[in-house]
């Protein structure tokens, strides 16, 4: 057995030793796509073709929602039946893009409107990704705790 595979800790969830040193480092903290709490986050609109890959999806970033895929705004499409969301973040190496495909059903809530995009805060961006209402109620993201 390696040392790193004798002195490493499971990675939230990921077996090392199961593995194997490349694909437990490959794997890092378990998470691809990182939503954390000052990240910007635009949903398109308009639905997309949902066979389009990454650099058409970048160039939809800069046309229909004036906005460089560059920025570090996490985006988020809809493919026209609804049935899967297309995410692209650029992390300053490369892009990520990330596809829910709904087993059962299609995503309810989508944003509507004459802007091309729709600005989301991290938890309704969570709540869309787990295909809830981004506008249902939900608690402040800070609260005062009481003495």
């Amino acid at each position: 057995m390696s040392e790193w595979t004798e002195n490493a800790h499971p990675v939230e969830g990921i077996d090392a030793a199961r593995l194997g040193e490349p694909a437990t480092r490959l794997a890092g903290n378990g998470r691809m796509i990182q939503i954390a709490a000052q990240i910007r986050i635009l949903v398109a609109v308009e639905a997309i073709d949902g066979r389009k890959g990454i650099d058409a999806i970048a160039q939809l970033c800069r046309e229909k929602l004036n906005a460089d895929p560059f920025s570090g705004y996490l985006f988020i499409f809809r493919t026209r039946r609804g049935t899967a969301i297309r995410v692209l973040q650029y992390d300053g190496q490369g892009f990520w893009l990330a596809t829910k495909r709904l087993s059962k059903g299609r995503f309810q809530w989508w944003p509507t409107g004459t802007e091309p995009a729709r600005t989301l805060r991290v938890h309704q961006a969570q709540l869309l990704i787990a295909a809830g209402n981004p506008e249902a109620e939900a608690p402040p993201s800070w609260r005062p705790l009481s003495p």
